[in-house]
């Protein structure tokens, strides 16, 4: 359902108004869920806390986040799909050459 609403002025003018002034892809009900919208704001504010934390570390410029950081978020939202992640044993890490604590994938992988 999409909200217009026409609002006439004194002064002969007319304004429309979508979704009642909200953000329309949610006030309209059209936008990502939350879920998605919550991974991504803390995608951008683990890569806001990295570049704090690491001054010259990156130039200035576009940089893809670390995959480590890519794994944390996907970790915190893990319980709210109702799944929960276990660790590799040392022997399962080996077998498939990764760390056990990760990152999982390479950095030029793409989820």
């Amino acid at each position: 359902m999409i909200r217009v609403d026409r609002y006439k002025l004194p002064n002969g003018n007319h304004i429309i108004l979508l979704a009642e002034g909200r953000l329309v892809n949610l006030g309209c009900a059209m936008g990502h869920p939350s879920f998605v919208m919550s991974t991504s704001f803390s995608n951008q504010v683990l890569a806001q806390i990295e570049l704090w934390t690491k001054p010259g570390q990156y130039a200035v410029g576009v940089h893809i986040l670390p995959k480590k950081l890519d794994e944390e978020v996907a970790a915190l939202h893990l319980e709210h799909l109702g799944a929960k992640l276990t660790k590799l044993t040392a022997d399962q890490a080996s077998y498939v050459g990764i760390p056990a604590e990760g990152p999982f994938k390479p950095e030029f992988y793409r989820y």
